[in-house]
């Protein structure tokens, strides 16, 4: 699964949102089963909401690297797993998102839902403007981690 491209919407005074119909298309599954996992992104300031199978390959992915025996290893997983919630869209296909992980992420009414990879982030609008990079900067990046003989045949 991947979602693609960005979309605006707006938080009501319940902090319940609507998920667009291209994005709930994209998952390919009836919208009465669609279940997420809620977060805040490590890195970035904003949250990142997984459909319950992407969430499930996650954590997947990350119980092999981890021995919960581990000091390091069990913080990460408390820290990782804080506030996390899993939420299902309503009748009208909208999510009820915790006041809390708005609050920590610095999310306001004004919203953007943008599809990376098998997740949708969820920004405050502001915010989202604000980390875009310019195309130089952009080209620049690709080079650094795709490198300047990327072959789309491998």
């Amino acid at each position: 699964m991947s979602f693609i491209g960005d979309t605006n919407c707006k938080l009501d005074a319940k902090w319940r949102m609507s998920i667009p119909s291209a994005l709930l298309s994209q998952m390919g599954k009836p919208e009465a089963e669609a279940r997420f996992v809620v977060k805040k992104s490590i890195f970035k300031k904003c949250l990142e909401l997984y459909p319950i199978a992407e969430w499930e390959l996650l954590i997947g992915r990350v119980k092999k690297k981890i021995n919960p025996f581990n000091k390091k290893h069990n913080e990460f997983l408390t820290q990782f797993h804080r506030g996390t919630a899993e939420l299902s869209l309503d009748s009208s296909n909208r999510l009820t998102m915790p006041k809390r992980l708005l609050e920590v992420a610095g999310i306001g009414n004004e919203v953007v839902l943008a599809g990376v990879g098998g997740m949708i982030e969820i920004w405050d609008k502001q915010t989202y403007d604000s980390v875009a990079i310019s195309d130089t900067e952009f080209e620049s990046l690709a080079e650094d981690i795709l490198g300047n003989d990327f072959n789309l045949d491998d």
